[in-house]
């Protein structure tokens, strides 16, 4: 065993040597003494702005890259280049429809680039040197984008955007229905999934005829950087996709002054709303998730069930927007003992191999001070974590604490509304709520579900037909998985995954996310003739 592990690393080794001149970094040896560099990318060329940013290493603080930080006086090219696409894009089904079977083809090189194990071992470390997970969750992360890609490869961009034909009311008469790009678009993603959520939209973006301008969090947007050279190598126009690092109010110059059609927003509420407004509701948005578990009342598979609350609670250090938020346990399970079956697999979780690990966007303090917060409900305990992992490097500028759980007791949840709101509070990291609840209080769950402003995810475990059936209608997020093996943490390609409620709410990874995100219904009415001799043209 030990000789086959040391011939794959071998093999990986001569592999990452092998990549194509597309790859211009090594993801393995960047370092402060070996910084990577970061450009920015418009009218097909990759250039620099005055000034650039260190990037601190989540894991040691090093700064280990340099991303560009433009200012607002160097954004002109950005807004001339978009303002340059027409509002019927660079195609649509009747302009330069070729481009549907180019971006099938682009699909098919991208998949098998993907493929090569040298190029998915690349991605994957490159994924988690920025967005730190273990191995094994980064590379499903590339694993889903190559999925994706084998998926829309041949004709499947163009069977995406099919058109629809109805008889008219006459001979000659008949309406059609397109689906119409919007043309200059802005496309925001977040950084706990650097590769797959930018990669997904971006595809559907270019798929419908659209030009986006693609920004990712700039600590982590050189992984995107490389996937769009790895497209440009597969042969997608230099012109198609201009991208740019930095911060996001520079950004949000740029869409403002090019008047974009659109624009796709992943990531916080609140700057989701921002965006909304400065846009003039120009958006789509993937925004926050305070998603929910529901335990029923039939036990059964105890030990999947636990490892796979564990898994949607602390993955990732917690740091997904489908992660699980608030575990409702019915009595039943309690008894069974599933607190302390978490409990004992969150132990295990180690810096040692990235099952736990830093966190981008929440302090240590500032986690562990909400942990303070809501344990001064009364009746609420900590059931587990609540400390800061011992023997890290994690700069301060990051979060690090171990995976932690508090009981809040559900009769206290809907008491006042300052404790609603913290109890709902979205922590972006590896803590989540349980609460207890009987037969007689799935009415207060299901209130409670009903008060929540984020619909994204949710879960309801259980194979009881009558439970899960009222659950489901009596809920509306977006992505909801129902029966014993019911998770909430799940993008993959083969399903829309998306929230509910909102008319803003975007999809991402199917054909039909694609047409509702990234496309607007156009009807043409051809009415040719002939007109029938003898037809009073009688004026009303």
């Amino acid at each position: 065993m030990w000789t086959r592990a040391l011939q794959r690393q071998c093999n990986l080794a001569q592999g990452r040597r092998s990549l194509g001149s597309w790859a211009n970094l090594d993801a393995v040896k960047m370092s402060e003494a070996n910084p990577a560099q970061a450009y920015n990318l418009v009218n097909g060329n990759w250039h620099l702005p005055a000034k650039s940013k260190s990037i601190p290493d989540p894991y040691n603080g090093e700064k280990f890259v340099q991303v560009p930080d433009p200012q607002a006086s160097e954004v002109g090219e950005f807004v001339k280049s978009l303002k340059a696409v027409p509002k019927t894009g660079l195609h649509n089904p009747l302009k330069n429809p070729e481009r549907y079977n180019m971006y099938g083809d682009i699909c098919s090189k991208a998949a098998m680039e993907l493929r090569k194990p040298e190029v998915a071992d690349f991605f994957a470390h490159l994924v988690k040197r920025f967005s730190p997970k273990s191995y094994t969750q980064a590379l499903a992360e590339v694993k889903i984008t190559q999925r994706f890609l084998e998926n829309f490869s041949g004709d499947s961009v163009r069977l995406t955007a099919r058109s629809f034909g109805q008889a008219g009311d006459h001979a000659g008469q008949q309406s059609n229905g397109y689906r119409w790009p919007f043309g200059p678009v802005g496309l925001i993603t977040p950084f706990n999934f650097p590769l797959e959520i930018p990669a997904l939209q971006l595809m559907g973006a270019l798929f419908m005829g659209n030009k986006p301008l693609l920004h990712v969090d700039h600590r982590v947007s050189l992984v995107v950087e490389m996937f769009v050279r790895m497209l440009h190598h597969c042969g997608m126009p230099l012109n198609d996709v201009d991208l740019i690092h930095g911060n996001g109010k520079v950004v949000g110059d740029i869409l403002k002054k090019a008047e974009v059609r659109s624009t796709l927003f992943t990531g916080s509420a609140k700057v989701a709303e921002i965006l909304a407004q400065e846009l003039k509701g120009k958006v789509f948005l993937e925004d926050a998730g305070f998603d929910w578990k529901v335990l029923g009342p039939d036990v059964s598979n105890i030990d999947y069930v636990s490892w796979v609350c564990d898994q949607d609670a602390y993955a990732c250090s917690g740091q997904k927007c489908s992660a699980q938020s608030i575990l409702f346990m019915h009595t039943n399970w309690v008894r069974a003992g599933i607190e302390d079956r978490i409990k004992s697999l969150a132990a295990k979780r180690s810096l040692k191999n990235d099952t736990i690990g830093p966190v981008i966007t929440w302090t240590t303090e500032a986690m562990l001070a909400h942990v303070d917060k809501l344990l001064q409900i009364p009746g609420a305990r900590l059931a587990f974590g609540g400390k800061e992992l011992e023997g890290h490097t994690v700069p301060k500028v990051y979060g690090a604490i171990q995976p932690t759980a508090v009981f809040v007791p559900l009769k206290e949840m809907l008491k006042d509304e300052d404790t609603f709101k913290t109890v709902t509070t979205e922590v972006f990291g590896p803590l989540q709520v349980l609460t207890e609840y009987n037969d007689g209080e799935v009415d207060t769950v299901l209130q409670i579900t009903e008060k929540m402003h984020a619909h994204l995810t949710a879960a309801i475990v259980s194979n009881d037909a009558l439970f899960v059936q009222k659950m489901l209608a009596n809920t509306v997020n977006g992505t909801t998985y129902a029966g014993i093996r019911a998770r909430c943490t799940g993008a993959p390609q083969n399903h829309w995954f998306g929230p509910a409620g909102d008319p803003r709410g975007a999809g991402i990874g199917t054909p039909e996310a694609i047409r509702l995100v990234w496309s607007c219904h156009r009807e043409i009415i051809h009415d040719n003739g002939p007109i029938p001799e003898g037809t009073a043209l009688t004026q009303t």
